[in-house]
């Protein structure tokens, strides 16, 4: 019996200390673990990238054609204004407007084929940037959250705009050119105005205005994503559920808005840029800014201010409502997929 006794005290007394060290050894890293749960969630991060890719790319690409469809009209007013020396926006609106629609009239009826001048070639370009925006920004958002603390979210939304903005700008830049080339009337198709760049300017053709595409693409992209996810995070917050369509898209507008309205003077210097062509005004965008301000005064500088504000917030609106519709639909197919099993 003694040495039972002195068994059941080997466990319980102090001199056990190599049991309850292993113990506790074992113990320790739990808590550990517990108290950095976004390690785990990184690591499952590689089994759902592709499949966030994936997402990002339908949903981009769905809402960036559904945007361009729907607001063409109003881009290519806009185009019109920041391209021809006008000094009275309102009355320079009214009478791009009036043009447009002399321009579009045949047979007694009107017919709006010049306010779509130029989308077939657009949506060809839309499409593909969209869909890699989109596919870019979501990894790259949900990569820097893990990485960036809670408190500078609004950074990590304003980098992965930006990335997604370089990467997009690959193919957004000549469908800019050659779409803004119609919309100013220099060529009446896309497969004529591709070829005459080609032929005339060469493959830097393409690429017009590449400075001033990304000095306005980029803080734009960055602004509008970073402002509409910290809204719609405040948004939630206050209201402690998910938001529906018609709060997400209020929020997009807003967004859009205010951001198209900032980055206006970016948008007029890339635009003159782009619609030079081959006679080569502007030497760059320092030259660009002080001749246009010269010439036509600072407020040049925000021509097309209006339609832009309008188009771009209706167009956040429309995006950024069938973007959230579209990654819902998508997140709905997820218990479908054997990896989500895992996760769970």
């Amino acid at each position: 019996m003694g040495p039972l006794t002195l068994a059941v005290n080997s466990k319980t007394g102090s001199g056990t200390s190599p049991d309850e060290y292993s113990q506790k050894t074992q113990y320790a890293p739990i808590g550990t673990r517990k108290s950095f749960a976004s390690v785990s969630m990184q690591e499952e991060k590689p089994f759902d990238f592709l499949r966030t890719l994936f997402e990002g790319v339908i949903a981009g690409g769905t809402a960036g054609v559904v945007v361009e469809t729907a607001l063409y009209p109003i881009d290519t007013i806009k185009t019109r204004l920041q391209a021809v020396v006008l000094f009275f926006l309102p009355c320079s609106l009214l009478f791009c407007i009036c043009m447009l629609h002399k321009a579009a009239r045949g047979g007694g009826r009107i017919a709006f084929k010049g306010l779509y001048s130029g989308l077939t070639g657009n949506l060809a370009g839309v499409l593909p940037a969209s869909a890699i925006f989109v596919g870019v920004y979501e990894p790259a958002k949900k990569k820097l959250l893990k990485i960036f603390p809670e408190n500078l979210s609004a950074l990590a939304h304003f980098t992965a705009g930006a990335f997604g903005g370089i990467a997009a700008s690959l193919v957004r830049v000549p469908t800019e050119v050659v779409k803004q080339r119609m919309q100013t009337g220099q060529f009446t198709s896309a497969s004529v105005a591709v070829r005459h760049i080609a032929f005339k300017e060469g493959f830097k053709g393409f690429y017009a205005g590449y400075g001033s595409f990304l000095l306005r693409d980029l803080p734009f992209d960055a602004i509008q994503f970073c402002l509409y996810e910290q809204l719609r995070l405040g948004y939630k917050k206050a209201a402690k559920r998910e938001l529906n369509d018609p709060e997400n898209a209020i929020i997009g507008a807003f967004a859009g808005a205010v951001t198209g309205a900032i980055t206006t003077p970016l948008d007029v210097i890339k635009t003159r840029l782009m619609v030079q062509g081959s006679a080569n005004q502007y030497k760059g965008i320092i030259d660009c800014v002080q001749t246009v301000v010269r010439e036509e005064g600072r407020s040049a500088l925000l021509k097309g201010i209006g339609p832009r504000v309008l188009w771009i917030g209706i167009g956040g609106s429309i995006f950024f409502g069938v973007l959230e519709r579209t990654k819902q639909l998508l997140a709905q197919r997820k218990p479908a997929l054997p990896q989500d099993s895992k996760q769970d």
